[in-house]
């Protein structure tokens, strides 16, 4: 299930002192983009990245 708002998470891995991004994973399906922000800035700016290219960025940074 999917819904309209997105629902932030961090990495199991951001370990680092805050300085993380967050994601929202659940907007694929719906609307085809992953929601990214800055988890010290939840209510900043976020930036709507299509599917595809969160998925080139992980695969790159997974090098």
């Amino acid at each position: 299930m999917t819904t309209d708002s997105p629902q932030w998470f961090t990495s199991s891995y951001s370990e680092n002192g805050g300085a993380c991004i967050e994601v929202a994973t659940n907007l694929v399906a719906s609307r085809g983009v992953v929601p990214v922000r800055d988890s010290k800035n939840p209510g900043g700016p976020v930036l709507a990245l299509p599917a595809g290219v969160f998925s080139s960025f992980v695969a790159m940074i997974g090098q």
